[in-house]
């Protein structure tokens, strides 16, 4: 066989049913602009610590949403809540809030995010 110097992912399928999305509901009764989110990456663009680490607040929104807490946990810990993204974001949502809140929902059930 020849070797073209790459290879297949492995498919990434998203299963729903097995998610746990109650850090999203945890987040969605307390911050209702969460829901106005529409992961335009505006937030990431300006992130402070995004420029110097691979953290990305638009790929937390997402995988919050989708219930993947444990990606979540590990990087949410990055965050400075400088409010820089809070700044820019079109919808107005709250994110330093969103952040603060996932940290709270994951310290309720007995995980430390921080």
């Amino acid at each position: 066989m020849v070797d073209f110097g790459f290879s297949l992912l492995k498919a990434r399928q998203i299963n729903y049913d097995h998610n746990d999305r109650s850090i999203a509901g945890y987040i969605y009764e307390r911050e209702p602009s969460f829901r106005l989110c529409i992961e335009c990456g505006g937030c990431s663009a300006t992130c402070t610590t995004g420029n110097f680490t691979r953290f990305s607040l638009r790929e937390i929104n997402i995988l919050i949403k989708r219930g993947e807490n444990e990606e979540v946990r590990h990087e949410i810990r990055k965050c400075m809540l400088c409010g820089k993204c809070t700044l820019v974001c079109p919808r107005g949502v709250n994110t330093r809030n969103v952040i603060t809140l996932a940290k709270e929902a994951f310290q309720k059930r007995g995980i430390n995010a921080i």
